[in-house]
């Protein structure tokens, strides 16, 4: 009796330190991480993705068609810096049309190019994407564009434009304007938009450009003297949201707001856009819950 009560306590015992053991496993084991939660954004379409990978992280009607603002003038720079043996120094000088076009259009945002100053490539190229200049657009599509008439070498441009775009697979894209200020079918997608900075971005200038919170450029005067202009980025993003590299802001009657943005962190760049937001600072939210969560996925 003694023995067979002396076995069933080992027994008992064993049993317990290794129910003890099994226990103590499984409150050993690590907990897995919870899965972001995908953010709520006010604009009403949205895309981010892994840069590195082209990944998509994020989608909220991340293919339907809207009209895009100024972030059309991402396909502007990218246009002109496609363009073979590109002298980023040469000079162009500014016309009476350019500051014209400015005063007809009143949602046209500008370089405050002067008439008659000469002013470089690599120098509208700052007007275009920091104050958004509709005059540096203008400039720009006259210079690169093809024709014997000002009206013949802005339609040309704006055929590169969608040239360019069916070259980068971009089916959800028009242009019908170098700047954004459309006729009705100027449009493109958050997804669209993306892939366009994307590759935009793989252009030194571009990055250089679009990352400059703000310049201050020479310019030579008609007279042959020289003055300065002072350019500030629109993008707020480049000083509230920490590894900010680009790429450009946009509005408009239709366009409502937008942002074409980029940030880096730890080796990673998360890229994207969002389309149709309800003001500058719903745009800027939207944008910084995105990448947010594209850091973390």
């Amino acid at each position: 009796m003694k023995i067979r009560i002396k076995g069933i306590r080992r027994a008992s015992a064993v049993a317990v330190t290794a129910g003890a053991v099994l226990s103590a496993g499984a409150f050993a084991a690590p907990a897995q991480a919870a899965a972001p939660v995908a953010p709520t954004i006010t604009a009403k379409g949205g895309f981010v993705m892994n840069n590195g990978t082209g990944k998509s992280l994020f989608t909220k009607a991340a293919d339907t068609r809207r009209s895009t603002g100024s972030t059309t003038k991402i396909m502007t720079a990218r246009v002109v810096l496609g363009q073979s043996n590109l002298n980023l120094d040469s000079k162009v000088t500014v016309q009476k049309a350019y500051s014209d076009y400015i005063v007809d259009n009143d949602w046209a945002s500008s370089a405050r190019l002067i008439v008659g100053d000469k002013v470089t490539v690599r120098q509208l190229l700052y007007g275009l994407m920091l104050p958004s200049g509709c005059d540096a657009a203008y400039a720009l599509a006259d210079k690169f564009g093809s024709g014997s008439t000002r009206d013949a070498r802005v339609k040309s441009f704006i055929g590169k434009m969608n040239s360019t775009a069916k070259s980068l697979g971009l089916t959800n894209t028009h242009f019908d304007s170098f700047d954004g200020i459309g006729k009705g079918s100027n449009y493109s997608t958050p997804r669209d938009l993306t892939k366009l900075a994307s590759n935009a971005m793989k252009y030194s200038t571009f990055r250089s450009v679009v990352k400059t919170k703000s310049t201050k450029q020479k310019v030579t005067t008609k007279s042959g003297g020289y003055r300065y202009m002072e350019w500030t980025n629109t993008n707020t993003l480049l000083d509230s949201y920490s590894g900010t590299i680009g790429v450009k802001t946009g509005s408009g009657p239709e366009a409502k707001y937008c942002l074409v943005f980029a940030a880096t962190r730890n080796g990673k760049t998360v890229i994207g856009t969002v389309l149709a937001d309800s003001s500058v600072a719903a745009r800027t939210t939207s944008a910084k819950k995105l990448m947010d969560y594209g850091f973390k996925k």
